[in-house]
């Protein structure tokens, strides 16, 4: 495990430092409670002293992200004299869960504010305040789709700060080379359109040349990809809104085969242990014709050194009777409710997820808006053409993976998910013997019945 030391300095992120450490070890009381807030005591302020917040965020501090935050936490001190701290977190968003779980579960006051998943609102919620009191005004800005994924029972577990779902980018000189006028809109386009590219590259003597990358590694990686192909087909979101088990099922057996189909042919054998920035890898290296990723990655593939700049675009992924679809992904921020300073964290929160905050987000670092208005602006519009898709998407075609119905039991779902999907990868399991034992042990976890996709299921932006 690659642990992030955040060095930070007053109101900054200061030096970033990776250490490798035993992720074994590491959570126990959950690493002596972050070595007590990074060796800078276990006290909180003396009086008179200046507050101090403590910010533990999920998102990955590349330079880019790192010079923001540091300029955004600067101006949050000087506007309101609290200084803010952050925490080191883990690189694979099961890590870091189990580091939030271990650290709110010592019922003492650690950080102030964490960065939440779109899927942990069910699994943390009770740990942390409702917003929903504090920011009534700004809740209607949002996408409702979006909203409804941070709130559970009723209640804002956090405000979004960066919205995310997959889509897919393509190399738009190769599609023109090989005779095509626009990006697949079928998986079964996609998987025609990227043999035909990958044989035509390979025969120039590019041997490294696949047709698709994507996530195929044993993590939430893989439920975000497979949720797509199965969605997408009608294959239903693994439990349905109405604690419906749907997994076993024709379209979702028929698009876990497709994929199976992919590894070794139309994408690199060892697709089953790439994450996004495996796939990126390739991809950006111009060793790849479609790639499945994440909105951010834009920025990446367009960097000023990129031999694949200005020769790519981004579309929504392909899709099937059920839509074309992409997984509800992104971070909001809650506010602890062990934090004994609660009204100067929601300050924090309200700082980070103010209108010029977001704006400025967007313009420097690709990150896709979560407010709907910002999708309208000439500036956005004019340097991102493509979150007009995401603007779509989030309305009408996003599928959000079964973190509320599933509550505190989805870290165990999207795990047995996970192996009977990579059994089928690998070729371990069919994918008929896999679901079948799949949707067994989803009922021995939650109790749940068992049954088919629910009507409409396949589109629903609903947690």
């Amino acid at each position: 495990m690659i642990l992030r030391i955040r060095s930070s300095g007053a109101g900054g992120i200061g030096g970033l430092h990776f250490a490798r450490v035993n992720s074994c070890k590491v959570f126990g009381p959950a690493f002596i409670v972050l070595l007590c807030l990074l060796l800078e005591g276990c006290t909180r302020q003396r009086v008179h002293e200046p507050i101090t917040l403590i910010y533990l965020d999920q998102r990955s501090m590349t330079p880019p992200y790192q010079k923001e935050y540091e300029r955004e936490l600067q101006q949050f001190t000087q506007e309101t004299g609290i200084r803010v701290k952050f925490l080191p977190s883990p690189e694979s968003a099961q890590e870091q869960l189990a580091l939030w779980q271990e650290l709110l579960a010592t019922g003492v006051s650690g950080p102030d504010v964490y960065g939440i998943d779109v899927i942990w609102p069910g699994i943390l919620g009770d740990d942390f305040i409702d917003l929903k009191p504090y920011f009534g005004n700004e809740i209607p800005e949002y996408f409702p789709a979006i909203i409804k994924s941070y709130t559970v029972d009723n209640k804002l577990v956090a405000i979004p700060h960066g919205p995310d779902a997959g889509l897919l980018f393509y190399r738009t000189d190769l599609l023109r080379e090989y005779g095509y006028g626009a990006p697949p809109s079928t998986w079964d386009e996609l998987e025609t359109m990227a043999a035909r590219i990958q044989a035509g590259e390979r025969a120039k003597g590019k041997r490294q040349f696949w047709g698709f990358v994507w996530q195929g590694v044993a993590t939430e990686a893989l439920t975000c990809n497979a949720l797509e192909w199965q969605a997408s087909e009608g294959g239903g979101r693994i439990i349905e809104d109405d604690k419906t088990i749907s997994v076993n099922n024709p379209q979702a057996i028929r698009a876990w085969q497709r994929a199976a189909h992919w590894v070794g042919t139309i994408s690199p054998p060892s697709e089953i242990s790439y994450n996004e920035f495996d796939a990126m890898n390739v991809w950006s290296a111009g060793d790849a014709a479609f790639m499945r990723n994440w909105p951010g990655h834009y920025l990446l593939s367009q960097a000023a050194k990129s031999p694949i700049r200005n020769k790519f675009d981004v579309t929504l992924l392909p899709g099937g009777k059920g839509g074309r679809l992409g997984t509800l992904g992104g971070i909001g921020l809650g506010v602890s409710r062990f934090s004994t300073h609660p009204r100067e964290a929601r300050e924090l929160v309200r700082f980070l997820t103010r209108r010029d905050m977001e704006l400025t987000r967007v313009l420097l670092l690709s990150d896709p808006p979560d407010r709907e208005e910002l999708y309208q602006l000439p500036e956005v519009q004019k340097q991102y053409p493509h979150f007009a898709l995401l603007s779509q998407g989030f309305k009408t075609g996003v599928v959000s993976r079964p973190s509320n119905v599933a509550g505190k039991k989805y870290a165990e779902v999207s795990d047995a998910y996970i192996r009977a999907v990579h059994s089928v990868l690998t070729g371990e399991k069919g994918a008929p013997e896999a679901a079948t034992a799949l949707e067994k042990e989803l009922v021995n976890i939650t109790g749940y019945k068992k049954g088919a996709p629910s009507s409409g299921s396949a589109g629903s932006a609903r947690p």
